[in-house]
């Protein structure tokens, strides 16, 4: 499945968004959850976009500095919409609180609700210039969190090699949020970067792999605000996707 990130086209309104990638043939929505957008929290709107235009919502993704109370009115949309997957952003370092609530409650709460957690890998950012600003962000955090939303940009400002990472967590990855690298700038087109994007999804097809691959790039790469040009960029990415993975 072949899914676009609302975070792509955050400019535009659901509606918009729900139409754009319709009509570039994509296979359903991920709904960055935004604090400051009341139509992403709401299920009841959301549903009936995704009923209109016919676009299941394949994962909810929690706002980027995230609490526990946000963590568990996401998972509770996700079981109105019906959705398979929660991703969450890793928290900040020194919120100590929220990432042991993580760390203990995250298990008992996918079984609950019977709806896939996983966390993304977090960029390469530091604080105080040397430590990591988020917590969780190494592998053997990854790992003992149990389900991953693989994030392509993100390894390279972690200096992470993607096939490498990606056969150490393969039996993990339930979510990649695909994106280049070009010019030092993540968030690139798929199609155009310094990654090894050919090779990471014939990886990710030789292994079978069942989750969704949700195209998640700065508005400006897909020329947000020039309608035809989004939805041309929209379906040439979709094509080099299908290219190696379908």
């Amino acid at each position: 499945m072949i899914t676009l990130h609302t975070e792509s086209l955050h400019k535009y309104g659901l509606n918009r968004i729900f139409e754009f990638a319709q009509k570039a043939g994509y296979d359903g929505i991920e709904i960055g959850i935004d604090k400051n957008n009341y139509d992403t929290q709401n299920a009841e709107y959301i549903k009936s976009l995704s009923d209109e235009y016919k676009l299941p919502v394949a994962a909810l993704h929690t706002p980027i500095d995230g609490s526990e109370k946000s963590v568990e009115f996401v998972v509770e949309m996700a079981e109105y919409l019906k959705c398979p997957v929660v991703i969450i952003s890793p928290p900040k370092l020194l919120d100590f609180k929220f990432t042991n609530w993580l760390k203990k409650e995250i298990p008992d709460l996918r079984k609950k609700k019977k709806v896939q957690i996983a966390l993304a890998n977090a960029k390469g950012e530091t604080f105080l210039g040397f430590l990591p600003a988020r917590a969780l962000s190494n592998v053997t955090d990854l790992k003992k969190f149990g389900m991953v939303a693989l994030d392509c940009s993100s390894t390279v400002s972690k200096k992470w090699d993607l096939i490498r990472i990606y056969e150490h967590l393969k039996k993990l990855v339930v979510h990649v949020h695909i994106s280049n690298v070009r010019k030092h700038k993540d968030y690139s087109l798929p199609n155009e970067g310094i990654l090894p994007l050919e090779s990471f999804l014939k990886k990710l097809k030789s292994n079978n792999y069942k989750g969704a691959i949700s195209v998640r790039v700065r508005p400006t790469e897909l020329g947000a605000g020039e309608d035809e040009k989004v939805i041309k960029k929209l379906r040439k990415v979709k094509a080099f996707i299908n290219e190696f993975f379908k």
